[in-house]
């Protein structure tokens, strides 16, 4: 197998992890009694490290998630997906990048719990990185900005979805109803509603200056569940982050992979500009 292949492979492997573990969570919301745990990422892997062979699957999937994040990287720092040189294109760079570290950490996590070290407590450490920026000059407005960042990133997941534009990254036709596409979209509008909810989360952590009312993805259910017909929203939503896995699922069939080339990196990097 080739440079080329290998680095496909790896990349459509992380796509695929990362579906397991949003069909997780959402397992995790609709039937609260799986795994004891939290509806988020955390309580995904507290719940497959409770079936047989717990450990050996939450290290093919910090394997996997190792992979996404490379692809990430590879998207972010190398500009794979080929986004334009101007300030979209950077914030949509910059958003990968963001995507990189969050699933670094994950990866992290996979393996110490595979490996039955102390994978840290929490939910989905947004109180702790609140907690932990608020703590730094000017914290509070680091955590405002953190959550316009979450509520712009949950905007743009779902226009992604209503306008099909991810269809651009895809080997297939977004434009035709068929289940593929419809479930990408599906997914892609309630992860985009999820992200705002934790971005709202984070504002009024920093209008509060309390750590503790930042939330994250299970907090943000809970929240659904609160409203008027809650448990119908709670439960649309829920299938929302299933259909979500599934598109990961799509991703890793049909997405257009490209390998970066030596040197692509620092050539695509806005400061190589003006080096």
């Amino acid at each position: 197998m080739n440079t080329r292949s290998k680095f496909h492979l790896m990349a459509r492997a992380g796509y695929g992890a990362r579906g397991i573990v949003f069909l997780l969570v959402a397992g995790l919301a609709l039937f609260s009694s799986l795994g004891g745990g939290k509806a988020d990422t955390r309580g995904a892997l507290d719940a497959i490290l409770q079936q047989p062979f717990g450990r050996i699957w939450i290290g093919l999937i910090g394997l996997g998630l190792a992979g996404f994040v490379i692809w990430r990287l590879a998207q972010s720092l190398a500009n794979a997906d080929g986004q334009d040189d101007d300030m979209k294109g950077y914030a949509i760079r910059a958003a990968l990048f963001g995507s990189a570290v969050t699933y670094a950490g994950l990866a992290v996590t996979s393996f110490t719990m595979a490996l039955q070290m102390s994978g840290g407590g929490g939910s989905g450490g947004e109180q702790g990185l609140a907690a932990w920026v608020m703590a730094q000059p000017f914290g509070r407005y680091l955590a405002g900005l953190i959550g316009l960042g979450f509520v712009i990133g949950g905007v743009v997941t779902a226009l992604k979805g209503i306008k099909r534009s991810f269809g651009r990254y895809l080997e297939l036709d977004a434009e035709k109803n068929t289940p593929a596409v419809l479930i990408s979209i599906y997914g892609l509008v309630a992860r985009g509603a999820v992200f705002g909810i934790i971005g709202v989360f984070f504002l009024y952590a920093a209008f509060t200056v309390d750590p503790e009312q930042a939330g994250g993805m299970a907090d943000a259910l809970a929240w659904v569940h609160a409203l008027p017909f809650g448990g119908v929203i709670y439960a649309v939503v829920a299938l929302g982050l299933a259909a979500f896995g599934l598109y990961n699922f799509v991703e890793a069939r049909y997405r257009r992979i490209k390998t970066p080339e030596v040197g692509d990196v620092t050539r695509h990097l806005p400061l190589g500009r003006f080096s």
